[in-house]
Parts: C-alpha cells; structure tokens; sequence
C-alpha cells in the first residue's frame, strides 16, 4: 500500500533532522524567546518555521465536517440537519438542547483561548502571534534570503493571519487586533487591546488577504511538491468568503440593500477570474466526475480545489489521516463508527428531482421510493439498502459492495435481525467523499483522501449570493445553473430552479443550492449562523426566515426510520431477505442504472415499510425533543476566563460578564 506522508509534518521531527545555534527551536519558542538572527537566514528554518505553523492550524482537520482552524471539531456540524443526535451532558453545552439557557461567561466558547502558562497552547492568539514573529522579522533578519522567497513566506502568513481572524470573528464577532509582536501582560496599558468592532476586523482581514494575493504565486507558481500551499486565487477566494459573511444579515442590518453584497461580489469575481486563469474551475462534467473529484487526484493538483488539506494513508506516527471513511462505512464492509452517518429524513427529502425541481408531490416525489428520479448528486451523496458502495477488501471475509440495511422482526417480542449486521436507523446513509480506493484492512483508519476545505462550486454559489443581494435574479440563476450543469441536471426551465420573482426567492434559492452542493462539508452551520435560520425574532433585528419565505430550524426535530420487512418473521440470524435480494444491485455509474432503479422500488415495495426507532435521532432520556437554538449563541460570549485575565474587554450583548452584568459590547453594527 502506497504511504504518503502528510506535508506539513510536526516541528518536532524536522528539529531533529538539522543541527545549528536554532536547534533549541521549541525550547526557544515556548519560552518566548523567539530566534536568534541566524535562525532567519536559513530558507530551510524559515520553511519549517512555516510548516509548523500549518502544522498548528491543521492537523486537527481530519473530517470535512469539522471547523474552526485550531480545533476543528465536528460539534457546529452537529447542530445542523445534516446529521441528527441531541447531547444532554450538560459539560457538552449543547446549543440546541431546549433544557438549558447559556448566557453567563462561565457557559461560553472556551475558543478564544486561556491564560498564558509555561507550555505554549495550540489557541488563535498564540497561532496569531506566530504568524506576527515572522512576518516582523524575515524582511530585515532574513534580508540575505531572495525577495520571491521572503514573499512567499508572508503570503502565507498573512493568509493564515487572516483565517484565524476570521473564525475568531464569526465566533465571537469583533476581537482584539493585533499585528505585531507583544510582551503582554494584564497590567500594561499598552497591551490591553479593547475589542475591535466587526467592521474593524473584517478590514484587517482583508487587508491581510489583499497583501497575500500580491505576495503569493498561482498553483503551477508553486510546483508540484509544494502543492496545498496557499496561492493568490485562494486569498482572493478566502476574501469572497469574508465579504459575503460581513453582508449577511447577522452582521449587517442592512442586509436588504445592496451596499455589502456589490462590494463581496467584485471580490468574488476578481478571486473567479483569477482562478480561471491560472486553471481552476468545477472538476468534470458529469455526476460521475463530481464524486470522483473528492478522491481521485490523491495529493496532486485538483482544478476544483481552491483550498486543499493534504492526508496520507500511511500507519507511520507521522502520518495524518483522513477520519471520515471510516465514520461513514458500514459495519459490513469494516466499518465501526456505529454503523455510518444516518441521514435524516429532511435531508433525503430535500435534494431535488433529476430535473432540478424540489421534491414535493406534485413533482413526483415519493417520500417511501426517495431514491427515485432524484438529482444525480443524491446518489453520490448518500447510500441505501441496494446501493453499490465499493471499497478495497483486505479482509479474509467476502467483499460485501453491495450494502443492505434493513431489519427485520424475529418471534421473540421486541428482538430484531438486521441485513449484514447493518442496525441504522434511516433508509439512507451518507457516502460522500468515500472513495473505493480506499481499504477496510485497518477499518479504514489509514484513508489518505485529501479534503477540500474551498472548492470552486462554493465560489460560484458566493457569486450567486452576491448577485441576488444585489437584486440581480437573473445572473443569480446563471450561476446556480452552473453548479447544475456540471452534474447533468437539463436545462429547462433555468436547470430547475424556474422563474423566481424576487430578491428573497433568489437568496432562498442560493441558501438551498449550497444544502444540495455543499452537503457534509462542513459549511451549513455558517450558512444557518449568518442567516441566523434558526428562529426569527424581531427584537433582534432577525427576520430572515420570514423574508426568505422558509420555516426556522426551532421546533423540528431530526428524524429517523428504519426499513423494515413487513411481511412476518424470521429468526435474528436468518435474512429473509437474502436470496431475493441478491440480483439487485443499483450502480448510479452503471448504463443500466435507470433500469436498476425501477427494479429496486419494486423490491421496496413489495418487501418494506418504515418504521420509527424506539429512540429518536432527536431525544432526551428516549423522549423526542425539538431544536431550541437562542438568540444569543449565534455570536458566542467571552468565557469567564478571558474576562478575568483582560477585565477591560466588554462581553458580548446576550451573554452576562464575569460580574453577572449584561453585557454591552454589539457586532451587528
């Protein structure tokens, strides 16, 4: 099996393989003693300077799902409808559980970081101040080294400068700025940073991105061992995402007049241009070609890549791996996450008919027969019981390709067998950015499949966005329509998406291509956060879902449904099932595939019916419970942490400060 060692390998191991006055690299980092002035004249010490700083950033990116540079956990993702599941421990802070109301700083993020101690913490400001130590010094320590060199090093760091920036700011809205390196301390004065308001941090976020696109080379710039380093068309793109955060309604009252979105879609199609040029664009041009995208290109340059994290499928200490297969997979083929991801019944409702229009009724949708006639997206997106889901057998067992999931009741009351040991709880399961490459040797664990954190199609929707906040409907479906045309959706009738009247229809429309496209990729909670979808409540300024015409996320639940054999019984280990089953197997790639179909919905009906599980996706102690998001968790507080250690920072209005006071400070200017 083919080891690929993750580019941006640990510090550690790279101290140990040079020898110089800089070798005490952490020692001297931890104790903020930062390096000598020859550190800086050495091209190979700045480079694992700046690797580190990937390192830091990245390594914990191990699943699409995942946010926040640092962190990256799934828990945002979580709060979505992509997958279902509500925590009732109260040390998770779970934001949608309608039992508990966080508004003091004992219960907000702990994102922002902690006090300072002798060992240097992996958290933003810490991360920003590496990023600050060199850009400070490589222009006059490192004046030796070549000027296309010294520029790309900062290009780099003003990118990741500004990235960091950026989830601190749609966390916690403004922030402290700082851009240089300080000695701080809680009693000097000239290091007790007020919070900058949103405005202000949003141009010194594009001020970063703006100086890293003059500073950076395109792709093919870089070459082919430097690939996954950022490059100008991703600085241009990272700032159509900034601009069109700034424009949504969370941040901007006035989200109904065109003044942000005109300034963000000429930042998103300077980045669509740039991108073009240098050879970006959507991979393919066929439902086929939009799965394979996820996993084909294995470390090398990918069109539709914009910003990629690089994974090696190796078993060495060294090596990061992608988590996601081997959450996804199910315990048939060597997984064992639980038996996959479930989808919950809203989201395989939701993609559209193979015509692009929405799955209602009258369209022809049949909420028991869902895999009929769908977007060709939805096959690539999710599996279910006949689907051919193909994989790399290093198992003795037999392969197991074809997967089944349904159950079935045995004569012993409330006990129930289930096809290949499959127990899920929803008639679909998520396969996105599964590749068949990939083997079950190790349960997956070594998967080295790449994730694209911002792609092509992502920009383009930005674009939509953009044109529909500026009242322009028509170039709004054009490039909807775009994102449609790649995966093979016709034409007529604008690619689906019909005739939309409306500046709102054209924003809900844009809100529910980036559902279909961007599903399981971990950017639907932004998109909720930003819209703020969860509940509309006039007193603060948030009216979106009844402008947007679309019921708030509050008071739903995610659910589930088992496929179950409805015509008797059978013992647990017995399929009654097996031999009939055995003929069919539906293979979206397949010439047939049409044909395979109509024998699959013939199958289900004949044999099953949906049943619910004796415990909700969404439940407390077994009982159903409704989403409850508040007002307030949108933009989070300052932790009682930071309050104490930088008293003269405001806390955030919503979120009580570390005296029990309201908190006054505002970012939706």
């Amino acid at each position: 099996m083919k080891s690929k060692i993750n580019k941006y390998i640990t510090l550690a191991l790279l101290v140990v393989l040079g020898t110089s006055c800089s070798d005490n690299f952490l020692e001297e980092k931890k104790q903020y003693g930062y390096f000598d002035d020859e550190f800086f004249k050495s091209e190979e010490r700045v480079n694992w300077y700046v690797n580190n700083v990937y390192y830091d950033f990245f390594d914990a990116y191990k699943s699409p799902m995942a946010t926040v540079v640092g962190q990256f956990s799934t828990t945002q993702s979580s709060y979505t409808e992509e997958v279902g599941g509500i925590s009732n421990n109260i040390a998770d802070k779970s934001y949608i559980n309608p039992n508990y109301t966080w508004e003091n700083a004992a219960d907000a993020s702990t994102y922002y970081g902690t006090p300072l101690a002798d060992a240097i913490k992996n958290e933003p400001y810490n991360r920003i101040r590496d990023c600050n130590i060199m850009l400070e010094s490589i222009d006059t320590k490192g004046a030796n080294l070549s000027q296309t060199f010294r520029d790309r090093i900062k290009g780099q760091l003003y990118y990741l400068r500004a990235i960091q920036y950026f989830d601190l700011m749609r966390t916690f809205g403004g922030v402290p700025i700082v851009t240089t390196v300080e000695d701080a301390s809680s009693n000097n004065p000239l290091t007790q940073r007020p919070r900058a308001s949103v405005t202000e941090v949003v141009n010194q976020i594009v001020s970063d991105l703006d100086l890293a696109a003059t500073l950076l080379p395109t792709t093919s710039g870089w070459g082919a061992t430097e690939y996954g380093r950022y490059t100008k068309g991703a600085a241009l793109a990272q700032k159509s995402r900034v601009l069109l955060t700034y424009a949504s309604p969370l941040f901007n009252k006035n989200w109904e007049s065109a003044e942000r979105w005109e300034v963000a879609l000429k930042a998103s199609l300077e980045a669509e241009t740039q991108l073009i040029a240098a050879g970006n664009g959507l991979y393919g041009a066929s439902a086929s070609d939009w799965a394979k995208m996820f996993y084909i290109n294995d470390n090398t340059a990918n069109p539709e890549a914009i910003t990629i994290r690089l994974l090696g499928s190796g078993t060495v200490a060294i090596s990061s791996n992608n988590s996601w297969e081997r959450s996804i997979r199910l315990a048939s083929q060597g997984g064992v996450a639980g038996n996959g991801v479930k989808a919950p019944k809203r989201m395989i409702d939701l993609f559209p008919m193979k015509d692009g229009s929405r799955p209602t009724t009258a369209n022809g949708y049949n909420d028991f027969l869902f895999f009929k006639d769908r977007d060709p997206r939805f096959y690539r997106t999710f599996a279910f019981s006949g689907s051919y889901w193909p994989y790399t057998n290093s198992l003795t067992t037999a392969a197991q390709p074809t997967v089944w999931a349904y159950r079935w009741s045995t004569p012993v009351a409330n006990t129930f067998g289930f096809s290949m040991g499959n127990d899920v709880p929803s008639p679909a399961f998520v396969r996105k950015m599964s590749s068949p490459n990939v083997s079950n040797a190790t349960n997956f664990q070594y998967s080295g499949t790449d994730i694209m954190d911002y792609r092509f199609a992502e920009l383009l929707l930005n674009i939509a966005e953009c044109y529909a906040g500026k009242g322009d409907i028509a170039n709004a479906v054009s490039y909807i329509g775009k994102v449609r045309n790649r995966v093979g959706i016709p034409s007529a009738n604008n690619y689906g998406v019909g005739t939309l009247s409306t500046k709102y229809e054209a924003f809900e429309a844009c809100l529910y291509e980036r559902r279909i496209e961007l599903a399981y990729e971990g950017k639907r909670f932004w998109d909720i956060q930003r819209w703020m979808l969860y509940n509309d409540d006039a007193a603060a300024n948030n009216t979106t879902n009844a402008k947007l015409g679309i019921a708030p996320i509050n008071g739903t639940q995610r659910v589930g449904n088992y496929l179950h054999y409805k015509n008797g019984t059978s013992a647990v280990g017995t399929d009654p099932l097996a031999a009939a089953r055995a003929s069919i197997s539906v293979d979206p790639d397949a010439a047939n595939f049409q044909t395979q179909l109509t024998a699959l919905a013939t199958f289900y009906t004949a044999n099953f019916e949906f049943r619910s599980p004796p415990t909700p996706m969404d439940n407390i102690g077994g009982t159903a419970t409704n989403i409850n998001w508040r007002q307030n968790y949108y933009i989070q507080g300052l932790s009682q942490t930071v309050l104490a250690q930088n008293p003269w920072l405001k806390q955030t209005i919503g979120w009580k400060d570390a005296s029990g006071a309201a908190g006054t400070f505002n970012y939706q200017e």
